[in-house]
């Protein structure tokens, strides 16, 4: 018996409500198209792809964009998600690249004066980072420079915060990534940390190093095309969370480095930049460490979900009212046209 359309609950007639399709051209297709898409019932949902609708169209129009052009796009997205793995995201690096993971962290978490400032996650974050206690060792890797890092964790008042989960992540002395590594069998260079009732956590890892973004990739080949570099600064990688606080992404850069000012992945604040020092003879006994050991010093400051919720919506206000859409609410921090 011949199959019937009406038999499959995936194929079904279009409903009463659904806007005629047909005749499309350059002038009508956008306006149409978030017609359609405007169907579906949740205001942000539809607000998002109506801009990304309009900013892709207006693209195409106003580069006058080729097929073969479109086609190699597509061919670079696809490939971009086909060397993807568990421990490689080459769409976080490609975002990271463009310089919208750096926005959109701005966007999405404003710092008030005087809290640590937050940026890129980048591609190598991984979650079987192991619980480390205090003054426990970060990196194993014999080759590198010994160092001592010795923070803080405080809320805007000053006052030491206890107990946030603190996740830390470097590469080894030679700019590689544990999971960069063949072989890789358990987490080095990655620790996870809990602050103490005073807001203290100290660790012992390899002052860090300049090192390439993997440059193997369709991001490697996109960074040639467009004449620029593929490496970053010195630096080091935290992650904070606790209840209550908003969550901070960020890392501390070595000051002096020569990609200090033109970090591939636009990563590098002023505030974030710190000097590695040497421990003093008072601190070598203190940590236990020799008197060559560096030392890493620093104190970071949170803000409270509800400074951030509060500057994120005065922001958003401010953003839309500059951009001339004043029939916008604002949503959880989160701009949506008003309805009538």
């Amino acid at each position: 018996m011949a199959s019937s359309s009406s038999s499959n609950p995936a194929i079904s007639a279009p409903p009463p409500s659904i806007p005629t399709l047909k005749d499309l051209t350059i002038e009508n297709i956008t306006e149409n198209t978030i017609r359609i898409n405007n169907q579906c019932t949740d205001p942000r949902t539809r607000y998002l792809l109506s801009r990304l609708v309009t900013h892709l169209h207006d693209f195409a129009r106003e580069t006058r964009l080729s097929t073969n052009e479109w086609m190699q796009g597509i061919q670079f997205l696809t490939a971009t998600g086909q060397i993807s793995t568990d421990v490689r995201q080459e769409f976080i690096l490609l975002s990271d690249i463009l310089g919208l993971s750096l926005l959109v962290d701005n966007i999405d978490h404003p710092k008030p004066k005087g809290a640590t400032e937050g940026t890129v996650l980048g591609p190598f974050h991984t979650h079987d980072a192991a619980d480390l206690s205090m003054g426990e060792e970060l990196s194993h890797d014999d080759k590198g420079e010994p160092m001592i890092c010795v923070c803080s964790v405080k809320d805007s008042q000053g006052k030491g915060v206890a107990g946030v989960k603190i996740d830390v992540w470097e590469t080894d002395s030679e700019g590689f990534y544990d999971v960069q590594r063949a072989g890789r069998t358990e987490p080095d260079g990655r620790g996870v940390l809990h602050s103490d009732k005073d807001g203290k956590f100290w660790y012992k890892a390899v002052v860090p190093v300049e090192y390439p973004i993997p440059h193997d990739g369709p991001v490697g080949k996109l960074l040639k095309w467009l004449g620029r570099h593929a490496y970053r600064p010195a630096h080091m990688h935290f992650m904070f969370e606790k209840s209550g606080y908003d969550n901070l992404i960020t890392a501390l850069y070595v000051r002096g480095d020569k990609y200090e000012s033109s970090d591939a992945v636009f990563g590098v604040k002023e505030s974030l930049i710190v000097d590695i020092k040497t421990v003093s003879k008072e601190q070598a006994k203190e940590y236990g460490v020799p008197e060559s050991t560096r030392l890493l010093e620093w104190e970071f400051v949170l803000v409270s979900e509800e400074e951030t919720r509060e500057l994120r919506n005065k922001l958003a206000k401010e953003a839309m009212e500059t951009l001339g859409l004043e029939r916008m609410k604002i949503v959880d921090g989160l701009p949506v046209p008003e309805v009538d």
